[in-house]
């Protein structure tokens, strides 16, 4: 049989199609804008036909629906990041949270950790030579798919083909569901004056060549907006939104002195909108590997002048970076920073920057502290950070006693605090003034 031929006799109904999964079967969902929502929709509507599936998954931008009170005999959700659809499930029990670094969630399904019954992934139509496309999510989707002892797959013509390690055969899937549905879009974020001033404080930290990390939300996109006068800077990221794609069109991106992947944007996936997708698509300057790769440190470190931006919630004297709980509450997960931070200390002239506003709840909390909130897992260790940046400056704690560090965070702390806090810092190290 020709691939044409396979593909045909794979051709299922969602419905069908999820009829294959048992009870107790354990389930990974395609990530974030990867994830299979007409399958997701018809395992959720089919849901007599379950007891006990656990699905497995990062982030969401769907619905959510098997988080219903009513599902919880059909299904548990263990999820892998804590996002706003899956935050008080998690906090009330009716979800569970696994930490993990993002690189090796992989790690967790091929040895077996989490073995993987069925994978559930969307992918592009395939080409030429039976090949589809993981499109915009690579990530653990390819590796889940890899590992499963069952893969249905959407294959959705709107998503876009990406290069790079990022291909499935279609002989290598078991039940393909044909749809056609835009992929979610995520708007732009608001950029306001204190963003803007932490974009620039980070941006004044970048030489050109460098090669950068970024997330995504408005103080990533900041960055970008201080950067349009530096040169031939490239991108080795866990992922990328719309803010690269202005860079590499006004020429700022190039890749050309990356000495990892020369010439290309490495990722492991992306969310933004259709402008975005439509330049992933076919785009030969982008390559997508699975995160195991892109994010394993000691491939990070082989990119020189590697400088890795992420975010925190609260930072303390010590320099320990709080960056996914709220206290007790799990309010989202460790990704890729500790990745990406060490990738970075690691590497040629690299730098790791955690950036932050200085105040939380509408100026009345600051992020910075004497100590962490009662039940804070740190996400960084103070052994780990190199600077912290706020929209008051930046300090440079590398190297720095603990004494150094915390006076060094007073200084880009909200001056609203920054009383309170030195009379902290004198007590804590007993400081004694002349």
């Amino acid at each position: 049989m020709n691939w044409k031929e396979i593909y045909e006799s794979k051709l299922v109904t969602a419905e069908a199609a999820v009829a294959m999964i048992k009870s107790n079967d354990r389930v990974v969902l395609g990530h974030a804008v990867g994830e299979p929502m007409e399958l997701v929709h018809a395992l959720v509507t089919n849901k007599e036909k379950y007891e006990n599936v656990e699905l497995i998954q990062m982030l969401t931008l769907g619905k959510g629906e098997y988080l219903k009170p009513e599902m919880k005999p059909n299904f548990k959700l263990n999820s892998l990041f804590v996002g706003p659809c899956t935050r008080n499930a998690v906090k009330e029990g009716d979800a569970d949270y696994t930490p993990c670094f993002f690189q090796n969630i992989p790690k967790l399904f091929r040895d077996k950790y989490l073995p993987v019954d069925v994978a559930l992934i969307k992918v592009s139509t395939p080409d030429a030579n039976g090949f589809c496309s993981f499109g915009v999510s690579n990530d653990y989707t390819k590796p889940a798919a890899e590992s499963a002892k069952l893969v249905i797959a959407e294959v959705n013509d709107k998503m876009p083909r990406t290069l790079g390690d990022s291909f499935i055969h279609v002989s290598d899937i078991d039940f393909i569901v044909e749809t056609s549905y835009p992929l979610p879009e995520l708007q732009l974020p608001k950029i306001g004056e204190v963003e803007k001033a932490i974009g620039r404080n980070c941006a004044s930290l970048i030489e050109d060549g460098s090669t950068l990390q970024l997330g995504i939300g408005a103080i990533p996109d900041a960055v970008l907006l201080f950067l349009k006068d530096k040169k031939d800077l490239g991108i080795h990221s866990e992922m990328i939104s719309d803010g690269v794609v202005e860079l590499v069109e006004a020429g700022v991106i190039t890749n050309k002195r990356k000495t990892l992947h020369k010439d290309k944007v490495v990722i492991t996936f992306a969310m933004g909108t259709k402008r975005l997708y439509d330049f992933l698509d076919n785009n030969p300057m982008v390559e997508m590997y699975s995160v195991d790769y892109v994010n394993n440190p000691t491939v990070i470190a082989q990119n020189s002048k590697m400088v890795c931006i992420n975010s925190a919630l609260q930072v303390d004297f010590l320099g320990q970076v709080v960056a996914d709980t709220i206290g007790l509450k799990q309010f989202s997960a460790v990704g890729g920073q500790v990745d990406f931070v060490r990738g970075a200390d690691m590497a040629r002239d690299g730098k790791s920057i955690i950036a932050m506003p200085s105040t939380a709840s509408n100026g009345k909390i600051s992020r910075i502290v004497p100590t962490l909130a009662e039940g804070s897992a740190v996400t960084t260790s103070r052994n780990d950070v190199e600077y912290i940046v706020t929209e008051y400056g930046v300090a440079n704690l590398r190297g720095k006693t603990l004494k150094e560090r915390g006076q060094a965070l007073i200084n880009i702390a909200h001056p609203d605090f920054r009383q309170s806090l030195m009379e902290e810092w004198e007590k804590r190290f007993n400081i004694r003034k002349a």
